[in-house]
């Protein structure tokens, strides 16, 4: 692995998490709001949040990680059989809206490099409320980037993301599904490529998606239902996210890894 494709890699994360901030301010400027994200840097990375009156918290880490998986952990990696040395960069993102009829919005894109050099992420839809023309939309957009790569990404991402996340306790899928990769190892070029797409389908998702619904009035009751359903998004990451598992076994910032966690929400 050339440390030349690192640095391309880092500077692209770099670059689409500016962007993605740069969508969510686009739409709360829009709906009046002043909200800005809040900044924190660490030694590996930049996470920003934001609680605003379009997106109640939002969170978009960038993240760049270099260290030795612990033991246990490094059995479930790749590459991992000699060493426990990884290189890791990549963005991660969760906006929890305020309004209900608004779905929540989940991104990853990330680049992992052991003796073995792999991308992995996906983008999901949480909603709260049955909406079919959001559902047809998000897809159809989904469907559209993989298909500029090859016809059998989008049927095979779709099914690998309603397999991922579905909460086995719950026997419920989380929300209307997506696209989920992981260990795609296929050609660095265009895996590259195809991961910069993702990423600026995310950023069209979201000025899309939220814009559609975020000036709709909503009722006490689908506030309500939208906390219940921000219960079960807590149980999944708790218990089953990838993501999360990783960030705490690679040495991530735990704040940056449990921005994911939204502002509120309600269990029965």
């Amino acid at each position: 692995m050339k440390n030349n494709n690192k640095k391309i890699c880092k500077d692209w994360f770099i670059e689409l998490q500016n962007l993605i901030c740069k969508a969510v301010l686009e739409l709360e400027k829009e709906y009046g709001s002043t909200a800005k994200f809040k900044k924190n840097k660490w030694s590996k990375g930049e996470y920003r949040i934001i609680e605003g009156d379009v997106i109640e918290k939002g969170g978009v880490a960038f993240s760049n990680v270099v260290g030795k998986f612990p033991k246990d952990f490094a059995k479930q990696i790749p590459g991992t059989e000699k060493n426990n040395n990884f290189w890791s960069s990549g963005v991660s993102v969760v906006l929890h809206p305020v309004n209900p009829k608004v779905p929540a919005l989940h991104f990853n894109t990330r680049h992992i490099i052991t003796s073995k050099s792999w991308f992995g992420g996906g983008i999901d839809a949480t909603p709260c409320l049955e909406d079919k023309i959001l559902k047809k939309n998000f897809h159809s957009k989904l469907k559209n980037t993989c298909d500029m790569h090859s016809k059998s990404y989008y049927p095979k991402y779709k099914k690998w993301c309603d397999e991922y996340f579905y909460l086995p306790h719950r026997k419920e899928i989380r929300g209307i599904g997506g696209i989920f990769f992981d260990y795609k190892m296929d050609n660095w070029d265009n895996d590259f490529e195809f991961v910069k797409d993702v990423g600026l389908t995310f950023v069209e998702i979201i000025k899309d998606v939220v814009r559609r619904k975020m000036f709709e009035k909503f009722t006490k009751k689908q506030k309500e239902i939208q906390l219940l359903k921000r219960g079960r998004y807590v149980e999944y990451n708790l218990l089953y996210d990838r993501g999360t598992k990783f960030g705490l076994n690679s040495g991530g910032n735990i704040d940056a890894i449990l921005m994911s966690m939204p502002p509120n929400a309600k269990w029965k």
